[in-house]
């Protein structure tokens, strides 16, 4: 980790299918977080839209589309690094896109794109389904970015249940990791915080998880709770209902000691 410490943001959304809206509100939280110091801003899972799937298909960018040039834009005004959690990535396969998430340095260059892995496909009890494959093509790589405040590794929403994406990270040498979520009500009750603390725990690393909240559609509900996390697990901050920013010190000297302590990633056989 570069820096002795510096402030992280994790930023709760309700996105629908009105991108204007949006980006709009995207940009403004953004600006929220720089404004309370934040060295780092990250925004949720389809921050930019979530509608419906042709709808999303439809409107597909590049990696450096408009609504990544947006943020690139924040960015460099303000000198905070900017997740972008994720967009719809155009991608040459017909009717899909990559479910892609972005860093953007504080001089508003792109740092790193991570296509997620983990394709959600799942009947939740609740009445809702999910087929994330049948739109969405999936990344082949675990991605890691070194930057000024440490190394950083990216990953989407349903990667947070596969751990041992995590363990790879780690031996990328991630120091910090993203996790921007869209997590349906019914599982992140039980699961998020958990599995979001495991994740830190098991990598004696700072997690970031930036997420979506409420109601998005008639069938869309998801469970917001966007927090950070320390190496040994403690929450440091947590959005509380509705759209916002909660922000918390990541510090180089706490990953330390907490590696130094407990040197587990030293003891690994697998």
């Amino acid at each position: 980790m570069s820096h002795t410490a510096f402030l992280a943001a994790a930023v709760q959304m309700t996105s629908t299918g009105d991108r204007a809206r949006n980006l709009a509100t995207a940009v403004r939280l953004v600006e929220e977080a720089a404004g309370l110091g934040a060295r780092l801003a990250c925004l949720p899972e389809n921050f930019s839209f979530m509608g419906r799937e042709e709808e999303r298909i439809a409107g597909a960018e590049p990696v450096d589309g408009p609504t990544v040039a947006a943020l690139q834009e924040v960015a460099r005004a303000r000198g905070i690094h900017v997740l972008a959690g994720s967009i719809a990535e155009k991608v040459a396969a017909p009717g899909k896109t990559a479910n892609t998430s972005v860093l953007i340095g504080d001089d508003g260059a792109i740092v790193a794109a991570y296509r997620k892995i983990h394709l959600f496909d799942v009947n939740i009890p609740d009445g809702a389904r999910y087929a994330e494959s049948e739109t969405v093509e999936p990344g082949d790589r675990a991605v890691v970015a070194p930057t000024a405040l440490g190394r950083i590794g990216l990953t989407v929403c349903y990667d947070l249940r596969f751990p041992e994406l995590y363990r790879q990270l780690g031996a990328l040498g991630a120091e910090l990791v993203t996790i921007p979520a869209a997590f349906t009500l019914y599982t992140g009750k039980d699961h998020w915080e958990v599995l979001i603390r495991a994740r830190a725990i098991e990598n004696l690393c700072y997690v970031v998880a930036p997420a979506q909240v409420g109601r998005h559609s008639a069938n869309r509900i998801t469970f917001g709770n966007a927090m950070i996390v320390d190496p040994w697990g403690v929450v440091l901050a947590r959005c509380p209902d509705g759209e916002g920013v909660c922000v918390a010190p990541v510090r180089r000297d706490r990953l330390e000691q907490c590696r130094r302590e407990l040197p587990a990633l030293k003891h690994r056989r697998l």
